[in-house]
């Protein structure tokens, strides 16, 4: 096995131990859902069937058993309960211990449980007879000996199928296990197997390596073509398989017929064979998309240089192969960027499997509610956050959420509600997180605050402010430390990552109403379309997407003083902000000054500038250590010329202006 394979099987497992959560989380609401049984198989099957070809055995025979359980559901033999949806998920859990090297012990616990699950009275384990399980027999025993009798189909039951099957010829040089395909074959109830001989060459021909021997069985009527198909789920290149419903009397026949128009009365059976993907997916460890990254950033730059020496060279041929590069440049760097921009449902997952254990640990039925899914951010960035929503969805069920008594005595429904969401707003993603429960008691956060010694009494304190105390290091209200909070980490965790990706963090909260964290963030960290602008002969860039529009300042406004201003543009007040004095720029400015409007959160806020250049692609450079502390740049950018410019931060800036006006007014 090469090395890549190796790494790649944790990766691929623990994708489906995510998919398979989803589903029986899913189960939990709608046990009787078809598909969502089918998908729960499925991920069972899958994660059994690669643990074994990857060499995990026992996670393999651990989920055997939790695998033909779910096929009991498949086919009407046990239903779905709340207890065999815990089951499953405890299973989850310990795949991904036992991959990583932990202990085989839990599981012979979850085994028996799972064990005593299903062969209790009434559990649809009629297929067995009771002499086998007070004999003992196990939960995969016992239904295997349900499907072995469903094996041989009672006169009115569909007949049996009929496969015959070569594997590709080269499965034993690519490290497969034709034998562990029988024993799947076998454990779906295949009978009367035969080897089929009628490929082998002449010994003089016979290459020792190669697979000619096929298979010939019988298969139970009741199986689907899809489950039996499922079992050369990785010897899909090169099968050669035929699979159809064994000849019969005209009882038999006729059944067969009645269950193929069942299934779809127009297409005919070959048709209805399960074809391959239409898009195949391709897993790639994340190094080498930052590397990709990298490239087409420097690619950017380079191409920014070519565009620049052929406008002032002059020469038409080298200007229309500037402008050939610069489209494939383009059109490189959004493919690339594409690739990283991952949608924040991809880590919904593990939300829904943690309020679901909260539930559970504090007694209160909680109802996670999660919108605009699909909205993208970079996966840099998508990775960063899921720890903070995870202390922020503990907060909210541990401090925010009342109990189902509390809230019953305020008129409220015994389920709180969790709510997170996420979309777009100009140049930034805005993630909010909100409960219904009991909100912020603003007094008792300044007393803790004050004990603690972070404000004084005399401190003057907006709402605002004291709300934002519980972003503070440390800082809790919580009467004891439990296994869930008490001890402060989680908000100055919070904190400290938003910061880290230049994003800003809002505390919003109504006594007896709950409360809402609220977190912008950039979209990309790598590379963005930007307005390059000219201040003082400085050049800088504004991320495109937080431009509006761009006026002339009136020569009446020029020469005012102060930071803030405001203009009318198009019927409605809006501020501006002098770049020039807040940057500290030496000179006066010119006669034509430009005001470029922007959004910054909710506010739509004016940028005077000298000069406008004209938009480029820009690749965000990190500033050094030394200039992290300068919240009004969010970076810097190589320009085509090699000189570097600095990239604003709109909403910093914004909020730098803000304070500057509060202090002159005071």
């Amino acid at each position: 096995m090469t090395e890549d394979a190796e790494q790649l099987f944790p990766i691929e497992a623990r994708a489906l131990a995510e998919s398979l959560e989803a589903g029986l989380l899913d189960l939990k609401s709608h046990p009787e859902d078809r598909a969502l049984i089918d998908g729960v198989f499925r991920d069972l099957h899958t994660l059994k069937g690669s643990g074994a070809m990857f060499g995990h055995t026992r996670l393999a025979q651990f989920l055997h058993d939790f695998e033909t359980a779910f096929e009991a559901v498949r086919d009407g033999r046990l239903r779905v309960s709340p207890a065999l949806v815990e089951l499953g998920l405890r299973a989850c859990d310990h795949a991904m211990a036992l991959l990583d090297g932990g202990s085989a012990e839990p599981g012979e616990v979850l085994l028996s449980a799972l064990a005593a699950l299903t062969l209790e009275p009434g559990a649809a384990q009629a297929a067995a007879q009771p002499d086998d399980l007070a004999a003992g027999t196990g939960v995969g025993d016992s239904l295997a000996l349900g499907r072995e009798a469903a094996a041989v189909p009672d006169q009115d039951g569909p007949p049996p199928w009929s496969l015959s099957v070569y594997l590709a010829g080269d499965t034993l040089t690519l490290g497969g296990r034709p034998l562990g395909v029988l024993d799947e074959l076998r454990a779906l109830g295949a009978q009367r197997l035969h080897p089929l001989l009628d490929r082998l060459p002449p010994l003089s021909e016979l290459t020792p390596d190669r697979l000619y021997v096929g298979w010939r069985m019988e298969l139970p009527g009741e199986l689907s073509e899809e489950v039996i198909r499922e079992a050369f789920l990785f010897h899909d290149e090169g099968l050669d398989l035929e699979l159809e419903r064994r000849a019969a009397g005209p009882a038999e026949a006729a059944a067969a017929r009645g269950a193929t128009a069942a299934a779809d009365p127009e297409q005919p059976d070959a048709e209805r064979r399960p074809k391959g993907s239409a898009g195949a997916m391709m897993r790639v460890p994340a190094e080498r998309l930052d590397e990709m990254m990298d490239r087409v950033g420097e690619l950017v730059i380079a191409e920014a240089r070519l565009a620049e020496l052929a406008a002032r060279s002059g020469d038409t041929l080298l200007i229309t192969v500037a402008e050939e590069i610069q489209r494939l440049a383009t059109s490189m760097r959004e493919t690339t960027m594409s690739i990283r921009m991952t949608p924040i449902g991809s880590i919904s997952g593990r939300f829904r499997r943690l309020v679901h254990d909260l539930d559970a640990t504090l007694g209160k039925p909680i109802d996670l509610v999660i919108e605009g899914q699909d909205t993208e951010l970079d996966k840099t960035v998508i990775e960063m956050l899921a720890d903070p929503l995870m202390h922020l969805i503990r907060n909210s069920a541990d401090h925010g959420l009342e109990t189902p008594e509390e809230r019953r005595s305020m008129g409220k429904p015994d389920v709180g509600t969790i709510r997170m969401g996420a979309r777009y707003s100009g140049a930034e993603v805005v993630i909010t997180l909100a409960d219904d429960g009991r909100g912020l008691d603003l007094g008792k956060l300044r007393a803790h605050a004050e004990k603690r010694g972070l404000i004084g009494p005399e401190d003057d304190l907006d709402d605002a402010e004291i709300r934002a105390l519980i972003l503070q290091p440390g800082f809790s209200t919580a009467q004891s430390v439990t296994e869930l909070s008490g001890r402060g980490v989680g908000m100055d965790v919070v904190r400290r990552t938003i910061e880290q990706l230049r994003g800003t963090l809002e505390v919003e909260s109504e006594p007896g109403h709950g409360t809402q964290i609220s977190m912008r963030l950039p979209l990309t960290l790598a590379i963005i379309d930007g307005l390059l602008v000219e201040v003082a002969g400085e050049r800088y860039t504004i991320p495109l997407a937080a431009v509006e529009h761009i006026i002339e300042l009136p020569e009446d406004r020029a020469q005012e003083t102060g930071h803030t201003r405001l203009l009318t543009i198009r019927d409605k007040l809006v501020p501006f902000l002098r770049l020039r004095q807040l940057l500290d720029s030496p000179g006066a400015p010119g006669p034509h000054q430009k005001v470029v409007v922007v959004t910054a959160g909710e506010l739509r806020v004016g940028l005077t500038v000298d000069r406008i250049i004209g938009s480029s692609q820009t690749v965000i450079k990190q500033l050094s250590p030394l200039h992290a502390a300068l919240k009004s740049f969010s970076g810097a950018t190589v320009l085509g010329d090699g000189t570097v410019a600095l990239i604003l931060d709109v909403p910093q800036l914004v909020a730098f202006g803000q304070a500057l006006d509060a202090v002159e007014a005071a």
